[in-house]
């Protein structure tokens, strides 16, 4: 069997993201662009930077209590960094969000005044980066996109600091990713995309993935009845996606519901996924963002230590119930 080969200090780094049985339970809120345009839906007034900043300050505060570990930008998301509980570990996203629409291919690009270097000095026990990829869209692109992921690879092989790819599927024929058109070629999209970083090439340490399907049409989940995917179809391609890495992997949220995301990840132990913790983001934390937009600070701390906790402590419950550990999956030097 293919084992990840950590060295003493990634495999240091990664326990300290994870809880005492291996498991990571990390709450992510690096968003940027698509936080400040929640905010400003839900407020009368602008906020501003600083009320991203406080924002985000904020959820570090409450909710890394019962976290193992919390993903934060380097733009917004420093304050936030020095408030997290004593016990929470560190990522911190190392790419530009979003992309630009006007060019093809939705290509990545970094922080200009970030590196490895700068982000292992904060203190960080992991980078991070995001990547849209469609692994059916033209060699020209992706192979921009390869060089990317090797290049931030490299500059966490010198560092000696855990790196943790996200990636983001697409078609690039621009198919809506929430149709059920796109959801008949996801598990291809997402499968596929796992064997590729895979390659010890990227020195890629953990991946962080979406579930293969989109389970608003999978039989017995599906909205108005819409089912694309048999139950059986669906629990096979969640082992599809287990076996496609050697590589510890974790699940994002996609933004999906608090109890459909905690459903999900039993659905995903039924299937028999080796998957190795979480980290979400907006199922856990989003429904605070209305009320921080609209009531006020005060108002929105009360729902992080009522609402917010709730939503971790289940996710907790679901993550110890299904999730294994990627000590598993890693020998050390």
């Amino acid at each position: 069997m293919t084992m990840l080969t950590l060295t003493k200090n990634k495999f240091a780094h990664l326990q300290k993201l994870s809880d005492n049985t291996n498991v990571i339970n990390a709450l992510a809120i690096d968003q940027r662009g698509s936080l400040k345009k929640m905010i400003a839906e839900n407020s009368s007034e602008d906020v501003g930077d600083e009320g991203i900043i406080n924002f985000k300050s904020e959820i570090s505060r409450e909710l890394t209590k019962y976290s193992t570990s919390i993903l934060l930008d380097p733009e917004y998301g420093l304050p936030a960094a020095g408030v997290r509980d004593e016990h929470a570990g560190l990522l911190i996203s190392y790419e530009k969000t979003g992309y630009d629409a006007t060019e093809p291919g939705r290509l990545p690009d970094l922080l200009p005044n970030w590196s490895a270097k700068r982000i292992k000095e904060l203190g960080a026990n992991a980078v991070k980066i995001l990547l849209y990829y469609d692994v059916d869209e033209g060699e020209e692109i992706n192979d921009i996109k390869h060089a990317f992921v090797e290049r931030v690879g490299s500059e966490c092989v010198a560092e000696d600091i855990p790196y943790f790819l996200e990636i983001v599927t697409y078609d690039a024929s621009d198919m809506d990713v929430n149709s059920a058109e796109y959801a008949k070629v996801k598990p291809h999209k997402v499968n596929e995309s796992m064997k590729v970083f895979s390659d010890p090439a990227y020195a890629v340490d953990v991946l962080k993935m979406e579930v293969p399907v989109n389970m608003n049409f999978v039989e017995g989940y599906a909205k108005d009845g819409e089912a694309v995917y048999t139950r059986e179809e669906a629990l096979q391609y969640f082992k599809e996606q287990s076996d496609a890495t050697h590589l510890p992997f974790i699940f994002l949220s996609a933004g999906v519901s608090a109890g459909l995301f905690q459903e999900t990840l039993r659905f995903a132990k039924e299937a028999g996924s080796q998957f190795n913790g979480v980290l979400c983001g907006r199922a856990t934390w989003k429904d605070a963002v209305a009320i921080y937009a609209r009531d006020g600070e005060e108002v929105a701390q009360e729902w992080m230590r009522t609402e917010g906790r709730k939503n971790m402590e289940d996710l907790n419950l679901a993550v110890a119930e299904s999730a294994t550990p990627w000590t598993d999956k890693v020998t050390v030097i």
